[in-house]
């Protein structure tokens, strides 16, 4: 996914959330009390998010151990271990929503 970043999918996130939130409005404009999908989406994007700030900050981390300002390895250790599981969570939600929307297109109306 050459050329995407965190800030283009908190865009078509919120463009996405935006629709949501219009499809499931009903037409007196009254808010419906389901709003499953666009809270699914809202927190699948602050799983994306939490996730970038543990890797900048396990990047945070390794760049002051590699400068001196800091010598514990310790910290530097958990700080990667911590970005590292919240990647490989977020990774493991994502193929199971393309899962999900796979085995819903195969649906056979």
């Amino acid at each position: 996914m050459a050329g995407l970043d965190i800030a283009s999918v908190n865009e078509i996130a919120a463009n996405a959330i935006e629709q949501a939130k219009q499809i499931d409005t009903p037409s007196n404009g009254k808010k419906t009390e389901d709003d499953s999908f666009s809270s699914l989406l809202s927190a699948a994007m602050n799983m994306v998010n939490e996730t970038n700030e543990l890797t900048n900050q396990a990047e945070a981390e390794k760049m002051n151990f590699a400068m001196g300002y800091s010598d514990n390895a310790h910290d530097l250790m958990i700080a990667q271990r911590k970005a590292i599981l919240s990647l490989q969570y977020t990774v493991a939600v994502k193929n199971k929503l393309l899962e999900a929307y796979k085995e819903i297109m195969n649906i056979q109306i």
